[in-house]
C-alpha cells in the first residue's frame, strides 16, 4: 500500500473529539485505528520502511505512555530490539530517572528506568501525536541522560500548527509522521 493510502485510511478512522480534555482543545482520537489489526500492521510497516530506507539502525523502540505503547511494541517487535517505557511520574518501579515538561494544556513528568538504555543504543522515539513536541523532547532528554542516540522520531499523527517539530529538530531530523493536521 502506498502511503498515500495508508494516510488516507488513517485520516478516515482518527475522529475529533471537542472539547477534550478541557475546552477549546480539538482532540484526534487514534483509538478507532486499534479496531483494524490490518491498518495496525500497514501503520507499523510503513513508519519501519522509512528507517530501512534511511538505513537507519535502531538497537531499541522508546515508547511513551500510554498511547504510544499501542503500536511501539509492534514497531519493537517487528525490528526485533527491546520496547522501552516512558511512564508518568510514579508508574515505573526501581531507580528512575525523571523530565518534566508543558503540554498544550498543562504540564506533565515522566520517567524512565535506569540502566535500560545501553550507551550509545540509537534509540527511535514512538508516541501516537506529535503536538508541542514537549512529550517527544522529555523522552529524547531521558534517553540522552542515559548515555543513548536518538535516532529519529515516529508518530502517528502530527498537529502542525502546534511547530513541535521544531522543538524536537535537535535531537534528530528523522521524523516521521503519517498523518498531519
Amino acid at each position: 500500500m502506498s502511503s498515500h493510502g495508508l494516510k488516507e485510511k488513517l485520516e478516515s478512522v482518527i475522529r475529533n473529539v471537542p472539547d477534550f480534555p478541557k475546552p477549546g482543545i480539538q482532540f484526534k482520537d487514534i483509538m478507532p485505528i486499534f479496531l483494524n489489526a490490518e491498518l495496525c500492521n500497514q501503520a507499523v510497516d510503513s513508519i519501519i520502511n522509512v528507517y530501512n530506507k534511511n538505513q537507519t539502525k535502531i538497537d531499541a523502540v522508546c515508547s511513551i505512555e500510554s498511547r504510544g505503547f499501542f503500536l511501539g511494541i509492534l514497531i519493537a517487535n517487528k525490528l526485533g530490539v527491546p520496547m522501552i517505557p516512558i511512564r508518568k511520574k510514579g508508574k515505573l518501579p526501581a531507580q528512575v530517572k525523571s523530565y518534566t515538561y508543558d503540554l498544550e494544556y498543562g504540564s506533565a513528568t515522566v520517567e524512565i528506568q535506569t540502566n535500560i538504555v545501553k550507551p550509545e543504543w540509537n534509540v527511535l522515539i514512538h508516541d501516537d501525536l506529535l503536538a508541542t513536541g514537549g512529550t517527544a523532547k522529555a523522552a529524547a532528554e531521558l534517553i540522552k541522560t542515559e548515555g543513548g542516540i536518538v535516532a529519529g522520531f515516529a508518530f502517528i499523527a502530527e498537529l502542525d500548527f502546534l511547530k513541535g517539530r521544531e522543538l524536537i529538530l535537535p535531537y534528530s531530523n528523522k521524523i516521521v509522521s503519517l498523518v498531519n493536521y
